[in-house]
Protein backbone atom coordinates (compact mmCIF):
# COMPACT_ATOMS: atom_id res chain seq x y z
CA UNK A 1 0.00 0.00 0.00
CA UNK A 2 1.06 3.89 -0.93
CA UNK A 3 1.46 5.93 2.20
CA UNK A 4 4.03 8.30 0.58
CA UNK A 5 4.97 9.39 -2.75
CA UNK A 6 7.59 11.05 -3.61
CA UNK A 7 8.04 13.45 -6.99
CA UNK A 8 11.31 15.22 -8.77
CA UNK A 9 12.40 17.24 -11.68
CA UNK A 10 15.34 15.84 -13.10
CA UNK A 11 17.26 17.55 -16.31
CA UNK A 12 16.62 20.30 -18.09
CA UNK A 13 13.78 22.41 -16.91
CA UNK A 14 10.37 22.55 -19.20
CA UNK A 15 7.43 25.25 -19.12
CA UNK A 16 5.08 22.76 -17.45
CA UNK A 17 6.78 20.92 -15.14
CA UNK A 18 5.22 22.86 -12.19
CA UNK A 19 1.84 21.85 -13.53
CA UNK A 20 2.74 18.32 -13.08
CA UNK A 21 4.09 18.61 -9.31
CA UNK A 22 0.71 20.34 -8.48
CA UNK A 23 -1.30 17.54 -9.99
CA UNK A 24 0.58 14.70 -8.42
CA UNK A 25 0.79 16.75 -5.55
CA UNK A 26 -3.12 17.14 -5.01
CA UNK A 27 -4.31 14.03 -6.98
CA UNK A 28 -2.12 11.85 -4.13
CA UNK A 29 -3.25 13.98 -1.53
CA UNK A 30 -6.90 13.41 -2.14
CA UNK A 31 -6.48 9.59 -2.17
CA UNK A 32 -4.87 10.07 1.80
CA UNK A 33 -1.64 9.58 0.40
CA UNK A 34 1.58 12.13 1.66
CA UNK A 35 3.58 13.84 -0.90
CA UNK A 36 7.59 14.86 -0.67
CA UNK A 37 9.14 16.87 -2.48
CA UNK A 38 12.74 16.08 -3.61
CA UNK A 39 15.22 19.55 -4.35
CA UNK A 40 17.57 19.39 -7.45
CA UNK A 41 16.27 15.99 -9.00
CA UNK A 42 18.36 12.74 -8.23
CA UNK A 43 20.86 14.85 -6.28
CA UNK A 44 18.27 15.52 -3.76
CA UNK A 45 17.81 11.78 -3.19
CA UNK A 46 21.64 11.16 -2.19
CA UNK A 47 21.56 14.63 -0.44
CA UNK A 48 18.10 14.00 1.09
CA UNK A 49 16.66 17.25 0.73
CA UNK A 50 13.15 16.33 0.87
CA UNK A 51 10.34 18.89 1.37
CA UNK A 52 6.81 18.07 2.16
CA UNK A 53 4.14 19.11 -0.28
CA UNK A 54 0.56 19.88 1.11
CA UNK A 55 -2.09 21.69 -1.20
CA UNK A 56 -0.87 24.82 -0.24
CA UNK A 57 2.66 24.28 -1.40
CA UNK A 58 1.87 23.61 -5.17
CA UNK A 59 -0.69 26.84 -4.98
CA UNK A 60 -0.07 29.43 -8.09
CA UNK A 61 2.85 27.51 -9.71
CA UNK A 62 0.52 26.36 -12.57
CA UNK A 63 1.21 29.24 -14.85
CA UNK A 64 4.94 29.44 -13.62
CA UNK A 65 7.57 28.74 -15.82
CA UNK A 66 11.08 26.57 -14.76
CA UNK A 67 10.31 23.90 -11.76
CA UNK A 68 10.20 25.29 -8.30
CA UNK A 69 11.72 22.09 -6.97
CA UNK A 70 14.88 22.51 -8.88
CA UNK A 71 16.82 20.41 -11.55
CA UNK A 72 20.52 19.29 -11.43
CA UNK A 73 22.43 16.72 -12.98
CA UNK A 74 23.72 13.79 -11.35
CA UNK A 75 26.31 11.84 -13.74
CA UNK A 76 26.83 9.39 -11.05
CA UNK A 77 23.62 8.17 -10.65
CA UNK A 78 24.09 5.68 -13.19
CA UNK A 79 26.11 3.69 -10.49
CA UNK A 80 24.26 1.06 -8.66
CA UNK A 81 26.11 2.14 -5.31
CA UNK A 82 24.95 5.92 -5.43
CA UNK A 83 21.15 4.20 -6.36
CA UNK A 84 21.42 1.70 -3.46
CA UNK A 85 22.40 4.92 -1.13
CA UNK A 86 19.18 7.09 -2.70
CA UNK A 87 16.60 3.63 -2.15
CA UNK A 88 18.09 3.74 1.71
CA UNK A 89 17.05 7.44 2.05
CA UNK A 90 14.28 6.54 0.40
CA UNK A 91 13.04 4.36 2.60
CA UNK A 92 14.55 5.57 5.60
CA UNK A 93 11.66 8.44 5.02
CA UNK A 94 9.21 6.59 4.21
CA UNK A 95 9.03 7.18 1.03
CA UNK A 96 7.25 3.99 -1.47
CA UNK A 97 7.16 5.36 -4.42
CA UNK A 98 8.32 8.38 -6.84
CA UNK A 99 7.21 10.35 -9.95
CA UNK A 100 9.99 11.18 -12.15
CA UNK A 101 9.82 14.33 -13.99
CA UNK A 102 12.62 14.78 -17.17
CA UNK A 103 13.81 13.00 -20.14
CA UNK A 104 15.11 9.87 -21.11
CA UNK A 105 18.26 10.06 -18.46
CA UNK A 106 15.36 10.25 -16.11
CA UNK A 107 13.72 7.58 -17.22
CA UNK A 108 16.74 5.49 -16.95
CA UNK A 109 17.25 6.72 -13.14
CA UNK A 110 13.22 5.79 -12.62
CA UNK A 111 13.83 2.24 -14.26
CA UNK A 112 16.82 1.60 -11.81
CA UNK A 113 15.17 2.39 -8.89
CA UNK A 114 11.86 0.49 -9.67
CA UNK A 115 14.45 -2.72 -10.38
CA UNK A 116 15.47 -1.87 -6.64
CA UNK A 117 11.98 -2.13 -5.23
CA UNK A 118 10.68 1.60 -5.50
CA UNK A 119 7.83 1.97 -7.97
CA UNK A 120 8.46 4.78 -9.68
CA UNK A 121 6.27 6.58 -13.05
CA UNK A 122 8.27 8.12 -15.47
CA UNK A 123 6.70 11.73 -16.90
CA UNK A 124 8.12 13.26 -20.05
CA UNK A 125 9.78 16.76 -19.18
CA UNK A 126 11.53 18.13 -22.14
CA UNK A 127 11.21 21.04 -24.73
CA UNK A 128 12.81 18.70 -27.23
CA UNK A 129 10.13 16.79 -27.43
CA UNK A 130 12.56 13.54 -28.00
CA UNK A 131 11.17 11.35 -25.97
CA UNK A 132 9.81 7.92 -27.04
CA UNK A 133 6.82 6.41 -26.37
CA UNK A 134 4.70 9.96 -26.49
CA UNK A 135 4.04 12.47 -29.60
CA UNK A 136 4.40 15.02 -27.51
CA UNK A 137 6.71 15.86 -24.72
CA UNK A 138 5.35 18.54 -21.24
CA UNK A 139 7.48 21.85 -22.72
CA UNK A 140 7.35 21.32 -26.54
CA UNK A 141 4.26 23.34 -26.80
CA UNK A 142 5.53 26.47 -24.67
CA UNK A 143 9.23 26.25 -26.29
CA UNK A 144 7.30 26.22 -30.01
CA UNK A 145 5.52 29.19 -28.94
CA UNK A 146 8.31 30.94 -28.06
CA UNK A 147 10.32 30.14 -30.73
CA UNK A 148 7.35 31.38 -33.15
CA UNK A 149 6.92 34.56 -31.81
CA UNK A 150 10.82 34.65 -32.12
CA UNK A 151 10.59 34.30 -36.01
CA UNK A 152 8.11 36.09 -36.45
CA UNK A 153 9.82 39.38 -35.14
CA UNK A 154 12.89 38.66 -37.13
CA UNK A 155 10.29 38.04 -40.59
CA UNK A 156 9.88 41.93 -40.23
CA UNK A 157 13.48 42.95 -40.02
CA UNK A 158 14.95 40.46 -42.29
CA UNK A 159 12.38 41.64 -45.15
CA UNK A 160 13.58 45.34 -44.33
CA UNK A 161 17.08 44.63 -44.93
CA UNK A 162 16.96 42.29 -47.92
CA UNK A 163 18.19 40.09 -45.27
CA UNK A 164 18.52 35.93 -44.84
CA UNK A 165 17.96 34.82 -41.17
CA UNK A 166 19.51 31.56 -40.31
CA UNK A 167 17.51 30.79 -36.56
CA UNK A 168 19.43 28.07 -34.85
CA UNK A 169 16.89 26.32 -32.11
CA UNK A 170 16.70 23.55 -29.39
CA UNK A 171 16.13 20.02 -30.14
CA UNK A 172 19.32 18.14 -28.64
CA UNK A 173 19.56 15.58 -31.48
CA UNK A 174 15.59 15.46 -32.49
CA UNK A 175 14.08 18.20 -35.39
CA UNK A 176 10.75 18.39 -33.96
CA UNK A 177 11.65 21.79 -32.70
CA UNK A 178 12.72 23.00 -35.82
CA UNK A 179 10.00 21.86 -38.07
CA UNK A 180 7.26 22.50 -36.20
CA UNK A 181 8.71 26.45 -36.13
CA UNK A 182 9.61 26.33 -39.77
CA UNK A 183 6.01 25.16 -40.70
CA UNK A 184 3.92 27.61 -37.94
CA UNK A 185 6.77 30.69 -39.33
CA UNK A 186 6.90 29.70 -43.23
CA UNK A 187 10.24 29.15 -43.61
CA UNK A 188 11.69 28.94 -46.65
CA UNK A 189 14.40 25.92 -45.55
CA UNK A 190 14.60 23.70 -42.29
CA UNK A 191 17.53 21.70 -41.77
CA UNK A 192 17.37 19.07 -38.93
CA UNK A 193 18.79 15.62 -38.36
CA UNK A 194 16.24 13.91 -39.88
CA UNK A 195 16.69 16.47 -43.30
CA UNK A 196 20.64 15.88 -43.38
CA UNK A 197 22.88 19.03 -43.50
CA UNK A 198 24.79 19.94 -47.43
CA UNK A 199 25.95 23.29 -46.85
CA UNK A 200 26.27 23.40 -51.16
CA UNK A 201 23.05 22.65 -51.49
CA UNK A 202 21.59 25.24 -48.65
CA UNK A 203 23.84 27.93 -50.69
CA UNK A 204 22.72 27.22 -53.49
CA UNK A 205 18.89 27.35 -52.35
CA UNK A 206 19.22 30.88 -51.15
CA UNK A 207 21.36 32.00 -54.52
CA UNK A 208 17.89 30.13 -56.80
CA UNK A 209 15.50 32.09 -53.86
CA UNK A 210 17.86 35.45 -54.39
CA UNK A 211 18.44 35.58 -58.27
CA UNK A 212 15.38 33.49 -59.67
CA UNK A 213 12.49 33.71 -57.36
CA UNK A 214 13.38 37.26 -56.30
CA UNK A 215 12.64 37.00 -52.89
CA UNK A 216 13.50 39.99 -50.27
CA UNK A 217 14.46 37.98 -47.18
CA UNK A 218 14.37 34.38 -46.18
CA UNK A 219 14.00 32.87 -43.01
CA UNK A 220 16.51 28.87 -42.40
CA UNK A 221 15.34 27.33 -39.73
CA UNK A 222 18.34 24.85 -37.81
CA UNK A 223 17.78 22.80 -35.31
CA UNK A 224 21.43 22.66 -32.61
CA UNK A 225 24.43 20.60 -32.94
CA UNK A 226 24.42 20.85 -36.71
CA UNK A 227 27.01 23.68 -37.93
CA UNK A 228 28.25 27.14 -37.27
CA UNK A 229 25.43 29.55 -37.73
CA UNK A 230 27.55 32.00 -37.50
CA UNK A 231 30.09 30.96 -40.09
CA UNK A 232 26.88 29.60 -42.54
CA UNK A 233 25.75 33.03 -42.23
CA UNK A 234 28.89 34.93 -43.67
CA UNK A 235 29.19 32.09 -46.40
CA UNK A 236 25.29 33.57 -47.40
CA UNK A 237 26.65 36.76 -47.38
CA UNK A 238 29.53 36.02 -49.07
CA UNK A 239 27.71 33.92 -52.33
CA UNK A 240 24.13 35.05 -52.26
CA UNK A 241 21.96 38.05 -52.56
CA UNK A 242 21.32 38.08 -48.77
CA UNK A 243 22.27 39.36 -46.18
CA UNK A 244 23.20 36.89 -44.02
CA UNK A 245 22.32 37.07 -39.97
CA UNK A 246 22.76 34.14 -37.18
CA UNK A 247 20.73 34.35 -34.08
CA UNK A 248 20.59 31.28 -31.43
CA UNK A 249 17.37 31.58 -29.78
CA UNK A 250 19.60 29.35 -26.61
CA UNK A 251 18.01 29.56 -22.81
CA UNK A 252 15.10 31.81 -23.97
CA UNK A 253 13.26 28.67 -25.42
CA UNK A 254 13.14 26.91 -21.82
CA UNK A 255 11.33 29.85 -20.19
CA UNK A 256 8.21 31.29 -19.83
CA UNK A 257 4.29 30.83 -18.25
CA UNK A 258 2.93 27.21 -19.77
CA UNK A 259 0.90 27.18 -22.61
CA UNK A 260 -2.67 26.03 -21.94
CA UNK A 261 -1.62 22.61 -23.55
CA UNK A 262 0.80 21.96 -21.63
CA UNK A 263 -0.75 23.06 -18.42
CA UNK A 264 -3.54 20.53 -19.40
CA UNK A 265 -0.81 18.30 -20.70
CA UNK A 266 1.27 18.10 -17.54
CA UNK A 267 -2.34 17.89 -15.10
CA UNK A 268 -3.70 14.74 -17.14
CA UNK A 269 0.08 13.20 -16.93
CA UNK A 270 0.49 14.07 -13.33
CA UNK A 271 -2.84 12.38 -11.99
CA UNK A 272 -2.20 9.30 -14.73
CA UNK A 273 1.49 8.90 -12.85
CA UNK A 274 -0.88 9.04 -8.77
CA UNK A 275 -3.47 6.63 -10.42
CA UNK A 276 -0.78 3.58 -11.60
CA UNK A 277 0.89 4.00 -8.37
CA UNK A 278 -2.26 3.38 -6.40
CA UNK A 279 -2.59 0.17 -8.11
CA UNK A 280 1.12 -0.65 -7.29
CA UNK A 281 2.25 -0.40 -10.81
CA UNK A 282 5.72 1.06 -11.19
CA UNK A 283 9.03 0.94 -13.96
CA UNK A 284 5.91 3.00 -16.50
CA UNK A 285 5.89 5.86 -18.16
CA UNK A 286 3.22 8.24 -19.25
CA UNK A 287 2.64 9.24 -22.53
CA UNK A 288 -0.07 10.41 -25.18
CA UNK A 289 -0.43 8.71 -28.29
CA UNK A 290 -2.93 9.88 -31.06
CA UNK A 291 -4.51 12.30 -28.58
CA UNK A 292 -4.88 9.15 -25.62
CA UNK A 293 -3.23 9.16 -23.10
CA UNK A 294 -1.03 6.01 -22.66
CA UNK A 295 1.17 4.13 -19.96
CA UNK A 296 4.16 1.72 -21.17
CA UNK A 297 7.07 0.19 -19.60
CA UNK A 298 9.94 2.57 -19.47
CA UNK A 299 12.22 -0.10 -21.13
CA UNK A 300 10.05 -0.47 -24.27
CA UNK A 301 9.72 3.14 -24.42
CA UNK A 302 13.33 3.86 -24.76
CA UNK A 303 13.72 0.89 -26.71
CA UNK A 304 10.78 2.36 -29.26
CA UNK A 305 11.48 4.16 -31.92
CA UNK A 306 10.58 8.36 -32.04
CA UNK A 307 7.29 8.73 -34.26
CA UNK A 308 8.14 9.70 -38.11
CA UNK A 309 7.65 12.71 -39.21
CA UNK A 310 7.76 11.99 -42.94
CA UNK A 311 4.45 13.82 -43.45
CA UNK A 312 5.48 16.92 -42.19
CA UNK A 313 8.45 17.19 -43.98
CA UNK A 314 6.44 16.56 -46.98
CA UNK A 315 4.13 19.10 -45.69
CA UNK A 316 7.03 21.57 -45.60
CA UNK A 317 8.22 20.82 -48.91
CA UNK A 318 4.24 21.31 -50.43
CA UNK A 319 4.10 24.51 -48.82
CA UNK A 320 7.48 26.50 -49.83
Amino acid sequence: MVRKIGVLTSGGDAPGMNAAIRAVTRIALNNGVEVVGVKNGYRGLLEETFIPLERGSVSDILDRGGTFLGSARLPGFREEAMQDECVKHLRRNGIDALVVIGGDGSYRGALALTKKGINCIGLPGTIDNDIPGTDLTIGFDTALRTCVENVDKLRDTSSSHHRCSIVEVMGNHCGDLALYTAISCGAEMVITPETGYDEIEVIERLRYLGNAVRKNHAIVIISEKITDVEALAKKVTLNTEFSGRATVLGHIQRGGSPTPSDRMLASRMGEKAVDLLMEGIGGQCVGIIDNSLTAMPIQEALERPKASRKHLYRLFDRLV
